[in-house]
This record gives structure tokens, C-alpha cells and sequence, in this order.
């Protein structure tokens, strides 16, 4: 049957993708397919007129002009905030996301994290810069620990099965998830947060930017987390008030924290986090491994068949929810 595709080079400013060649690809699966690539919002303003679908960030000027558009494919699972604009989420138009295709690079980072605390890594990492020999980093016997898991989708799903081979208890938080998945010993809705965050050892923060995630984490939570717990975030910046991260460290009403994603990127080099003791930092780099452009490619290119003959689309998003 066919339709009119228009794609943006860059789906992200720091993540160039392929879709030169993914448009070739799909002229062999959808032959009477039309693709327009464009490198620029000022070449899309030219196409997406007569566009039924789009791949990229369509932003609001742009989307106004996609009158006829049914369909955004987003190239992030949780792309930046604003993606989703009042025009876009009041609107029909489907948008789908790449959720699922992280998963496992991001499930070994996250353990990577709690590995390095159980470890004493937090203390000894310092200590070889400054080439110290002091052993007696404190060590966490994981099979006694619990770990809560703020987000059980496909990322916290992966880290609760990765937690629960060491032998940790986890215990699941999630506003969407009915029925416990592997490795989750209990599972509760946010609302519960609170209740559960006492028992935490390692608080493992996998949720995507929405807005209900804003600021999930700041100073109440933290003085209801143990003095001897890790927060570890590999989700979005956003959900973390850096200021009452710094203040729950420097008071000890936390213990520690591993870090991967920052309300500010780059995190400032001033920032009192690069030089507090018990912190561990990763550039916004969890995601990062191979496949992933297979992993997104395959994703749309089937999502293109799908719209193509009128079948659902996979990953389709809560507009509202961000999510």
C-alpha cells in the first residue's frame, strides 16, 4: 500500500543514526514506501506537510505543519523534556518510543553500581588515585540485603532478575505493573514509596522523566531511606533534587550514591558531587553498548510494516504520561 515517511537524521544532537541506510532498507519491505531524510528542522518544514508518519523530534512548529501525520516514532525511550508538547499530546497522533532495546546494558550498569558498593570500590577507587594502601572498606554480604526498585518496566525488571541472582530481596515499585515479575519478591504501587524506602539497602531509580517523576526523590525521602542506603539512578536526572542529594550525603543520612544521570548535564566540574566520598559518577553512559542501532532499527522498520498495513504499533506511549 505504502505511505509518506519523513525522518531526521539526528534523533538525538549526540546520538547520529543511521537512516540513510534504514530508508533503503525499508523501500525493500515496503516497496511503494515514500522516505524523505532530512538533516535539518528547515527541510523537514518542507516534507512533513504531505507526511503521514515521522521519525524524530518534531517539535511544535513542526508539527503544525504535519497536518497530515498519524503517526511519531520517538528515537529515545525517554527523550528530552518537552519532547512531548501540549500540541502533540492533544492531538491523535500515535507516538511510539524504544523502550526495551537498553535493557541489558543498562541492568549490568546498575549492578556494576551495587557490585562496586557491596565491594568497598567507593572507598578504595580514591584511595589508588591518591596511591593509598588501606583496606577495611566496609563490605555488604548482598544475600542479606533488599534492594527497591523505583520503576519495574523493562530496565527494572532486568536489574530486579540481576539483584535477585546475587541472592538480594527486591522489592518492586511501579504505578503501571499489576503482577510481579521474575526476581520481585513484593511489588507496590508509588504511592507506597514511603512505606518502602526504610527497608531499602541499595534504591535503585530506573523511572523515565514524566511528570509525576519531577523531583521524585529530594529531602523527605532521603531522611526515610536508612543511613547505611545507596541510591542508585540510571533513569533521568529530573527525578533527583541534586541540592538535597548533596545535603542527605553531607549529613550522613544516606550513605552513598551511584550516579549516571544529572538534573544539569554536564554535571558542573564545580559540583560537590565529584569530590564527595561515597559517590560513585558515570557520564550518562548506561545505555551505551552494541547493538543498539540494530536493536532500534529492527524496532522501526517493523513499526513501518505494522503502520503500513493498519496493525498495532509496538511501544506505543502515554502521551500525557510521557511514557
Amino acid at each position: 500500500m505504502g505511505f509518506k515517511l519523513m525522518m531526521m537524521r539526528h534523533g538525538d544532537p549526540n546520538e547520529p543514526l543511521p537512516v540513510d541506510d534504514w530508508a533503503e532498507r525499508l523501500k525493500a519491505a515496503i516497496p511503494d514506501i515514500e522516505v524523505s531524510v532530512c538533516s535539518s528542522e528547515g527541510e523537514a518544514m518542507e516534507v512533513i506537510g504531505e507526511a503521514d508518519a515521522a521519525f524524530g523530534d518534531i517539535g511544535p512548529e513542526l508539527f503544525r505543519r504535519g497536518t497530515n501525520l498519524r503517526w511519531v516514532a520517538c528515537p529515545q525511550a525517554g527523550p528530552r523534556a518537552g519532547y512531548y508538547h501540549d500540541a502533540l499530546v492533544a492531538s491523535d497522533v500515535v507516538v511510539t518510543n524504544t523502550r526495551g532495546i537498553y535493557n541489558d546494558h543498562i541492568g549490568a550498569h546498575i549492578m556494576a553500581f551495587v557490585l562496586a558498593f557491596a565491594r568497598g570500590l567507593d572507598v578504595y577507587l580514591p584511595q589508588q588515585v591518591r596511591s593509598q594502601w588501606r583496606p577495611g572498606a566496609e563490605i555488604a554480604y548482598l544475600p542479606e540485603s533488599t534492594a527497591v526498585v523505583v520503576g519495574i518496566g523493562g530496565i527494572g525488571g532486568e536489574a530486579a532478575r540481576l539483584c535477585s541472582e546475587f541472592g538480594m530481596t527486591v522489592l518492586g515499585v511501579d504505578p503501571r505493573v499489576v503482577e510481579a515479575p521474575g526476581g520481585v519478591a513484593e511489588l507496590h504501587r508509588p504511592e507506597a514509596l514511603m512505606d518502602v524506602l526504610p527497608r531499602a539497602d541499595f534504591v535503585i531509580v530506573t523511572v523515565p522523566e514524566t511528570p509525576a517523576t519531577q523531583g521524585m526523590f529530594g529531602a523527605e525521602q532521603f531522611r526515610a531511606m536508612k543511613r547505611t542506603a545507596i541510591l542508585i539512578n540510571i533513569g533521568r536526572g529530573a527525578t533527583v533534587v541534586l541540592d538535597d542529594l548533596v545535603a542527605a550525603l553531607a549529613s550522613g543520612e544516606i550513605a552513598g550514591a551511584g550516579l549516571d544521570v544529572f538534573q544539569v548535564e554536564p554535571l558542573p566540574s564545580d559540583h560537590a558531587l565529584w569530590t564527595m566520598p561515597g559517590v560513585l559518577i558515570t557520564p550518562h553512559v548506561a545505555g551505551t553498548g552494541p547493538f543498539l542501532d540494530d536493536r532500534r532499527a529492527e524496532l522501526f522498520i517493523d513499526n513501518c510494516v505494522r503502520f503500513d498495513e493498519g496493525r498495532p504499533l509496538r511501544n506505543v506511549v502515554d502521551k500525557a504520561g510521557w511514557f
